[in-house]
């Protein structure tokens, strides 16, 4: 009989204890799994779920803006932090879906082209779908910045952004006025002056007849016989080809008013009452002020143009013996930018534009041909003058420099008076400038001369006696340094101290005169108006700089409303000033020519005193003019 081992087991008592083995693992491993597989969850749901959708949102705002309905979406799942945030969460809505939500606090605004508005925030609920938080503003500057949005000429403030549009920022839209403000004086064309048949002068779109060139001064195309006053319908036939006009006033960067001022108070100067005088002037303000584009800015961004001095649009009084219509003195057309040939130096409403010369170029070869012409020219005399003395004027120097230019052996005179109508001779005039360095550029009958452009069309260096001939008013077309291209001799040198004009411009040296001749030549084509019925490319005429200065000076004021910027200090008397600051400068002092513009104690603008005896003489000077001439 065998022994059984102490260690054996039977088979079948083994494999019954190895399967109730097995099983138990198979439990706990699959127990393990389960909470492994709930922890992971877990922690997937519970702990990275805030997390996630802070990630998403994250990822969307970095896909950019979304343009659509907006829906509210929380952005963090902490209600305590969520609260805090309320009041600085941005959000983004276009103009199609603006948020009417009476909770709304503050954003700022950017101005795209799309004509959206940016970062309004809701205190009731976050909506995330844009910008940075880094443009936050503090609620009182957001809220100065959204109330901006109410302005209605947002529209064309935003169109500047837009940089796939060339004419962003600088559309200008054009009144359609009645016929009787423009057009319907041109066909009573022989009203327009006293003395002067001005229907010739308006023919060529205002540049007048063509100018024969049998002595070879001028150039083959472009010169035409052209009045000093046609600047009225040489500007708003200029207007007609401008390639940014438009006929939906919400986008215009300014508003034009083609109305001829100058031809309507032509009519009426001389043998009218100052009914008959304002009725015009009156008749459109009230038509302008009915007009919804009227409403935009309280026509503030309106602007019109009159071919002559400003005196003659302001008369102080009712007396049918005071000159002038009262045009710039009416309260709404003081909202107006008025665009003279002379401008006062008081006043804030109106701006200098160069008178018209005789060169209307059609291309900017026009221009090259002219311009490298008067740098080859020999020029014979140191100095030259056109013009006549005043002996009726005690302030005048005239008579001292017609006395000087007859006593110097290089100094040119051409005599205006005692009928020598070679004055009158625009050939004459434009020989004797191309053959002189400098001319003389005193006072006319009041502050400005056409002369003056006349002669740097020439190429010659203009020399002023009075800082109001030229430099306080044509700032937008001329360089403020005006030692580049001038020379200046106050009036007093001349009129109590006798200075020698000839001693002082020998003393110029010759490189300096060559340097200030070709500064004078490079600016030819801003002080020429090109021909209405065509376009200059390369170079920008005396329209194009005017208009741009509009568009500026209308969007700075559009910009200054939006930021709450005032000029509290601003003083109109010192309205010359102004002009002459640099940019980013608003304060005014005390100058070096204060002396040359001390007003008059005879009321606002001087329309009772000298300045207007000054319009009076610039008619009865056109009177002699047309005598002298035979015209």
């Amino acid at each position: 009989m065998r022994r059984r081992s102490p260690t054996s087991v039977p088979s079948e008592q083994m494999e019954k204890g190895t399967g109730k083995s097995q099983n138990t693992r198979i439990c706990f491993l699959a127990s393990l799994s389960v909470f492994f597989w709930m922890l992971l969850l877990y922690f997937h749901f519970v702990v990275l779920g805030g997390s996630t959708v802070d990630q998403s949102v994250k990822l969307q705002l970095q896909a950019g803006p979304v343009y659509t309905e907006l829906k509210p979406t929380r952005v963090t799942s902490d209600p305590q932090k969520e609260n805090q945030n309320t009041e600085s969460k941005p959000i983004h809505v276009t103009s199609d879906h603006q948020m009417d939500n009476q909770n709304t606090v503050s954003a700022p605004i950017r101005l795209t082209d799309d004509h959206q508005v940016d970062n309004q925030n809701t205190e009731s609920t976050p909506t995330v779908v844009a910008p940075a938080a880094h443009q936050t503003e503090s609620p009182a500057k957001a809220i100065q910045i959204h109330e901006a949005e109410k302005y209605p000429f947002m529209k064309a403030l935003r169109t500047a952004e837009n940089k796939n549009d060339p004419c962003g920022g600088r559309y200008i839209y054009v009144h359609d006025l009645p016929p009787r403000f423009n057009e319907d004086m041109l066909k009573e064309c022989r009203s327009l002056s006293l003395w002067t048949n001005m229907c010739k002068f308006t023919t060529n779109a205002g540049l007048g007849p063509p100018l024969e060139n049998a002595e070879g001064v001028f150039g083959d195309t472009g010169w035409y016989a052209t009045n000093q006053f046609a600047v009225d319908v040489i500007f708003s036939n200029r207007m007609k080809q401008y390639e940014c006009l438009t006929n939906d006033s919400s986008v215009a960067a300014a508003i034009f008013v083609p109305f001829y001022a100058g031809f309507d108070i032509a009519r009426y100067l001389w043998g009218f009452n100052t009914s008959r005088r304002d009725a015009a002037s009156l008749d459109l303000v009230d038509w302008l002020m009915k007009r919804p584009e009227w409403g935009i800015m309280g026509g503030k961004d309106h602007f019109l143009v009159a071919g002559r001095i400003t005196w003659d649009f302001r008369r102080l009084s009712e007396e049918d013996s005071d000159w002038g219509n009262k045009l710039l003195f009416l309260p709404a057309a003081k909202n107006m930018s008025m665009l003279v040939v002379e401008s006062s130096p008081w006043n804030a409403n109106d701006f200098g534009i160069p008178y018209p010369t005789y060169f209307h170029p059609a291309k900017d070869a026009d221009v090259f041909i002219w311009q490298e012409r008067m740098r080859r020219l020999k020029r014979d005399w140191l100095f030259s003058f056109a013009g006549a003395p005043r002996p009726g004027n005690p302030k005048s120097i005239r008579g001292q420099i017609i006395d000087q230019c007859r006593n110097s052996k290089v100094g040119k005179l051409l005599e205006c008076d005692f009928g020598e109508s070679k004055c009158h001779s625009p050939s004459s005039i434009m020989q004797m400038f191309q053959s002189s360095l400098f001319c003389l550029q005193p006072q006319g009958d009041s502050y400005t001369r056409r002369s003056a452009f006349d002669s740097m069309l020439a190429g010659c260096i203009p020399v002023f006696f009075h800082p109001g001939s030229a430099y306080t008013q044509y700032t937008w077309h001329l360089p403020k340094d005006y030692t580049k291209y001038s020379v200046f001799i106050p009036e007093n040198d001349i009129r109590k101290r006798n200075v020698s004009i000839e001693e002082t411009l020998r003393r110029i040296p010759p490189e300096q005169v060559k340097k200030m001749r070709e500064e004078v030549i490079k600016l030819i084509p801003s002080l020429v108006y090109a021909d209405p019925r065509s376009k200059l490319g390369v170079f920008k005429d005396a329209f194009d700089v005017s208009v741009q200065a509009i568009i500026n000076k209308v969007t700075k004021l559009r910009m200054d409303i939006l930021e709450g910027r005032t000029d509290d200090n601003f003083i109109e008397e010192n309205s010359w000033k102004y002009a002459l600051l640099e940019e980013g400068q608003r304060e005014v002092g005390p100058h070096e020519w204060d002396p040359f513009f001390s007003k008059p104690k005879d009321g606002e603008g001087d329309s009772g005193g000298t300045s207007a005896e000054a319009a009076k003489n610039s008619w009865h000077n056109e009177q002699r003019q047309h005598q002298s001439s035979g015209r």
